[in-house]
């Protein structure tokens, strides 16, 4: 006959794992936290033939957790590489413009890059009937061998570049693709020559490089344009990438044949500089402005790296879908990197991105519509702008966005705000006064001016462009009567 007993307080899972764990100097402590409140009778085997029953006792023990562990500090410290990294400001302000909306505030967002047209349908069906027919599985690492065909055409005829398809890498957006060329081409001491203004990205994305960005300035007056001399004034021995953004982000400016061949004869005279080529805004652009991809100029195909995608020009911004192109043994080391990072981009995606290329040339007509609505938008803004005393800018010739010089406005002191400096305190104020987002120069390499998206409609900028107004007019000293 067996004893039974049970225990009132047991220890929760997490006191177990504590007793279990307990390093002390023995067991022997542990169980004096034991305690019986009575025993059982004695008996001996002859009992046992008995067939009364023997009533058993109940056994209570109160089993107290006991932990010898020592409290130990843990190490919260990041990698140097990621603490040389700042955050976007493009995406805190547009998360701060949204949250303003949600707490109730009418905050007009011109801060984010982002067409607001709907994705054309003849791509979102291709998306659709993709899941429909199954298509969800993994692609191949480097893309689908149909998409990679579709960009080498697309490269060939509207570029003039020739590429095979082991010489197109897919990936999840060109921004991924930005940087897995420069973690492949760039070692520890490299430097990364960018052109300011630039795209908020490039120098965070070669310091994760482990290189140095070298920032070279330009002009206004010279639309935003690089100037060779300057160029080749700062090339060195351990001048490894220049980076090109034609049409640009942040000023819309467009690179004319003609400089970049300049730039081209440079580039050829020294062996271990390359190039690498940003075109994600290709198709937006404006005549007479017409865009030259910089792999096509004499002897530049050997030593250029061409990033695009399909976000900008097709509003397919969250599909996330860009492509690099260059010499086969570049695309290998950048897919041995994606292969570890995330592997191939969506295969919905990827199908509608074979949608998108066969639009037509530049996107067909799809696309030409949402250029010229662009287009209407910025002679806006800068018959607007150009109403305001104090503002200089440089009418952009691609792209979605207006570069503008506020740097008048500087040094004033507005009552309860406090002083105006610099482009973020300008940015702070508008914000603030106006109800409007719009993203400092400062993260572009340029604090005399402010970035405005037009991305947005035509109601929404003149919502928003007379609400400025008003802030700004009332920054200016009185004219004297």
């Amino acid at each position: 006959m067996a004893a039974s007993s049970s225990l009132q307080g047991s220890p929760s899972n997490a006191s177990r794992h504590q007793f279990v764990g307990a390093t002390c100097s023995s067991y022997s402590d542990i169980f004096r936290s034991v305690s019986f409140s009575s025993h059982l009778p004695d008996f001996s085997l002859k009992s046992l033939e008995n067939t009364k029953p023997i009533q058993t006792q109940r056994i209570t023990a109160v089993v107290r957790p006991v932990s010898c562990y020592k409290q130990m500090e843990v190490d919260i410290s990041l990698s140097p590489r990621v603490n040389s990294v700042k955050p976007s400001k493009t995406v805190a302000i547009t998360d701060q413009a949204r949250s303003l909306l949600e707490a109730g505030v009418p905050v007009i967002g011109l801060a984010v890059g982002e067409p607001d047209f709907d994705t054309p349908a003849v791509i979102a069906e291709a998306g659709i009937n993709a899941i429909r027919e199954g298509y969800t599985r993994y692609t191949p690492n480097a893309g689908t061998l149909e998409l990679r065909k579709a960009i080498c055409h697309k490269l060939k005829e509207e570029n003039g570049i020739s590429y095979t398809p082991d010489q197109i890498l897919v990936s999840n957006g060109a921004k991924q693709s930005v940087l897995q060329a420069m973690v492949a081409i760039c070692s520890p001491g490299d430097e990364v020559i960018i052109p300011a203004p630039y795209w908020v990205s490039y120098p965070e994305i070669a310091r994760l490089a482990d290189a140095t960005p070298v920032i070279l300035s330009t002009n206004i007056s010279e639309n935003f344009l690089l100037d060779p001399e300057l160029l080749e004034s700062k090339i060195t021995d351990k001048s490894r990438v220049l980076i090109l953004c034609s049409p640009s982000n942040p000023t819309g400016s467009v690179y004319p044949r003609k400089l970049l061949e300049k730039i081209a004869q440079i580039v050829a005279r020294h062996p271990r500089l390359l190039v690498l080529c940003d075109e994600i805004y290709e198709h937006i652009i404006y005549a007479p402005a017409t865009h030259t991809s910089f792999a096509s100029l004499p002897g530049m195909w050997e030593r250029t790296l061409t990033v695009n995608g399909f976000s900008k020009a097709f509003a397919m911004t969250g599909w996330r879908l860009g492509y690099l192109a260059a010499p086969k043994h570049f695309t290998t080391a950048c897919g041995k990197i994606q292969s570890q990072l995330t592997s191939g981009a969506s295969s919905i995606s990827q199908k509608a991105g074979v949608a998108a290329l066969g639009m037509g040339y530049a996107g067909g007509e799809a696309v030409s519509t949402m250029v010229k609505a662009f287009k209407e938008r910025r002679d806006y803004l800068i018959e607007s702008f150009g109403e305001l005393d104090g503002v200089k800018m440089s009418e952009p010739q691609g792209a979605f966005y207006l570069f503008l010089d506020f740097s008048s406005y500087y040094g004033m002191e507005v009552e309860g705000f406090g002083m105006i400096k610099d482009s973020e305190s300008l940015c702070r104020y508008l914000l603030e006064k106006a109800q409007v987002a719009l993203v400092p120069g400062d993260a572009f390499g340029d604090d005399r001016c402010v970035r405005i998206s037009y991305a947005t409609s035509l109601s929404t900028l003149r919502a928003a462009m007379d609400k400025i107004k008003k802030a700004l007019i009332s920054l200016r000293p009185a004219v004297p009567v």
